[in-house]
């Protein structure tokens, strides 16, 4: 199963590049194993500053046709790291060729869009910079690839 993540903005250089960067190795290592991954990265940028909506048009867009939809959004479902490691086994087990994670930008993702998508995950009732929430998500894909895989990275 491919993973993408679809975000709102670019990621210069910098501290958040290298951990994610990092993370997303380790998970394309780890998960090919078991028929996940590669990652891809797909960044969108409204450039004409169209609002939520338009962030929205721009991130359906990036969407692989057919794919599982997940919203990171702080109303979402808050998972333990082995209940997203099962997620992600039952949804490659049932076939699905793609599953795109979406991360809106700093006023969050459209309800529309939201409306749209197989689920919901939550990182938590606080909101993160987006930046932040990618370096989260590319770590616990790693660690969900680890916990599958039976490796000591995750400790419980």
């Amino acid at each position: 199963m491919r993973v993408h993540l679809c975000v709102v903005g670019r990621l210069r250089a910098g501290p958040e590049r290298d951990l994610i960067d990092d993370y997303l190795k380790r998970f394309d290592r780890t998960g090919r194993a078991m028929a996940l991954g590669p990652v891809t990265v797909h960044e969108v940028e409204d450039r004409k500053g169209g609002g939520m909506a338009a962030e929205a048009d721009l991130l359906r867009r990036a969407l692989p046709s057919g794919a599982k939809i997940c919203v990171l959004d702080e109303r979402g479902r808050v998972m333990s790291s082995p209940e997203f490691s099962d997620t992600l086994a039952r949804l490659r087990d049932e076939g699905a060729p793609d599953l795109a994670f979406v991360i809106g930008g700093a006023d969050g993702i459209d309800p529309a869009l939201r409306a749209q998508a197989d689920m919901a995950l939550s990182f938590g009732a606080m909101v993160w910079p987006h930046m932040l929430v990618r370096v989260m998500l590319a770590e616990q894909l790693y660690r969900a690839a680890s916990i599958l895989a039976g490796s000591p990275y995750h400790r419980v």
